[in-house]
């Protein structure tokens, strides 16, 4: 791990859960886990649990706006952008992260596991439109895939790969889709430019938050100056860790 005074700042965008379990609470916690510093825009407040979602507070662009502008002299190595509910924080996020010049890892959240929505049909293109062109690397599970590729399913290698190539066209740098929800087969699908699958054993257990955790750890490790190829390995391995030794508190289990 980066010692903490030598660690480079990674900047969340995202939106807050009460248990951090997801969301950037989870993300300051597991970026000084991978060796980063956080620094925090706020885009949503969220009450979330188990069962779903039950409130959503949508923060004013001109509030998402301020806390760039606070953080304008910071020595941001990378971003990491997570849940950002509605058009509005996604057209402003987008905006202020054209030309920053160091990697940018979306995990596209459109809601919680449990159930609810932070993004519509209009949120989702507007993503298309203007998010994915500013971003290194985007993440998606296989329902996210689907719908940023506009595709009938996503649920095999092969439309996995389709959707990872649909991402790229439309202007991502890198896309890997997350397969941790097909019935059978534990696999990832990698496309930046190349098509790279990867394949492990599953492991028995369920976990809250492994999306965020991934992209805390991408973001970490691209911000620590490795290759897009060594941040998605490490990353992976560090998620697969996390779910084997996860915690059981109250109605959700949890990263340790």
């Amino acid at each position: 791990m980066t010692r903490r005074e030598n660690a480079p700042l990674v900047c969340a965008i995202g939106t807050t859960d009460p248990w951090n379990a997801a969301g950037l609470g989870l993300d300051v916690r597991a970026l000084a886990e991978c060796g980063a510093r956080a620094a925090l825009v706020v885009a949503g407040v969220s009450a979330q649990d188990a069962r779903g979602l039950h409130a959503l507070h949508e923060i004013p662009a001109e509030t998402i706006d301020a806390q760039f502008d606070a953080l304008a002299d910071a020595p941001i190595a990378a971003y990491r952008i997570g849940a950002l509910p509605g058009v509005a924080a996604i057209a402003t996020v987008a905006a202020r992260l054209r030309d920053v010049g160091v990697p940018v890892v979306y995990d596209p959240v459109f809601g919680p596991s449990g159930g609810g929505a932070f993004v519509d049909h209009a949120g989702v293109a507007a993503i298309v439109r203007e998010l994915i062109p500013r971003v290194t690397i985007v993440t998606p599970n296989l329902e996210e895939a689907r719908r940023l590729a506009g595709l009938e399913r996503c649920d095999d290698v092969e439309t996995m790969a389709l959707a990872a190539r649909t991402i790229v066209s439309d202007g991502a740098g890198a896309a890997l889709v997350k397969g941790g929800h097909l019935a059978e087969r534990a696999l990832d699908v990698l496309f930046d430019g190349e098509l790279r699958v990867f394949e492990e054993c599953r492991i028995d257990a369920t976990m809250r938050g492994t999306g965020c955790l991934l992209a805390d750890a991408l973001a970490a490790a691209l911000a620590n100056g490795q290759s897009l190829r060594e941040a998605v390995a490490k990353a992976r391995a560090y998620v697969r860790d996390k779910i084997a030794r996860a915690l059981e508190l109250g109605s959700m289990r949890l990263a340790d």
